[in-house]
């Protein structure tokens, strides 16, 4: 590297990168960023052109650690990834003839998240089940294993992809498949009625969704609002309205006004807010694509559960 530099060495180990393939930031987790440097030096996937990934079988079957929704057990269950039949799903048992879940690939989000889970080689998979979030909690012994998990689920996202929206370039496409949440941490909230207490939950702002969890690790959310672009009556704001009620423990407030009702929040920290601040006016400052519309139009249904 230091003879010929990092564009020829790039050139050589980097010849073939699959355009699905999730490349590692310094922001991403141990795991990542040691499983795509193993892959381009030390396996040398990269190197020659045509040559055949594992990514690209069509098809994985394994055994993952899956967290139990209701006791918090990590068991150890099967998982089978279809890109003929477009699915994910996962087994109770190794030889049972029927899936205990069916989820559709269009419909998930993967992301690694170590310190969540506990450990290095952990996965949050999130998709919707019956208009509402859904989360599976995942982990493997081998960093490689579960990289090769999420890696063949972009795989099959893109084949997805590429056949639902065949005039669509890959610099289009790729962006749609499995992405990092904005930000995650807890605030306060009260209810839609602004009467009640504030209690204190988890939120997750994932691109223009943000849900919010009892604990980090629940399997479903127990509400979600959807944020459109500021000039359709989406804004986001510090403070809370003149006599509001504040019952909790955090001061620094924050109002975010849709065109079905307000939300108000607190944070621990005045930096804590501007930062979710800074996260919301982004989001709502961004242009809508088709799909956040449609998007927006399923929330119509959901978003007025949250409690």
């Amino acid at each position: 590297m230091t003879q010929h530099g990092n564009e020829l060495m790039r050139s050589k180990y980097e010849a073939a990168v699959p355009v699905y393939y999730y490349k590692p930031t310094h922001k991403d987790c141990q795991t990542l960023k040691e499983q795509w440097i193993r892959a381009k030096y030390e396996r040398k996937e990269f190197s020659e052109p045509g040559k055949n990934f594992t990514y690209e079988e069509g098809t994985r079957d394994g055994m993952l650690m899956k967290r139990g929704r209701d006791n918090g057990q990590f068991l150890s269950r099967r998982f089978v990834l279809s890109e003929r039949e477009g699915t994910l799903k996962y087994f109770t048992k190794y030889d049972a003839k029927e899936p205990k879940a069916v989820i559709k690939v269009d419909t998930i989000n993967a992301t690694f998240q170590p310190e969540k889970i506990g450990n290095p080689n952990s996965l949050q998979i999130t998709f919707l089940k019956d208009y509402s979030t859904r989360n599976i909690f995942v982990f493997h012994d081998n960093g490689k294993e579960i990289v090769d998990w999420f890696n063949t689920i972009r795989a099959v996202q893109l084949h997805y992809l590429k056949v639902a929206f065949p005039g669509a370039t890959d610099a289009e496409l790729v962006p749609k498949l499995t992405r990092n949440f904005l930000k995650e941490g807890y605030m306060e909230k009260t209810g839609p009625r602004q009467t009640e207490g504030f209690k204190k939950r988890w939120f997750t702002l994932d691109q223009r969704r943000l849900m919010y969890f009892k604990v980090p690790l629940d399997a479903f959310a127990k509400g979600e609002a959807f944020l459109g672009n500021k000039d359709h009556g989406y804004s986001a704001s510090p403070g809370l309205p003149a006599g509001t009620h504040c019952n909790g423990n955090w001061q620094h407030g924050i109002t975010i006004k849709t065109p079905e009702r307000s939300f108000l929040f607190t944070c621990e920290t005045e930096s804590d807010q501007q930062d979710w601040l800074k996260h919301f006016n982004d989001v709502m400052n961004a242009v809508m694509s088709p799909q956040d519309y449609t998007m927006c139009n399923v929330h119509f249904y959901v978003s007025m559960k949250c409690t």
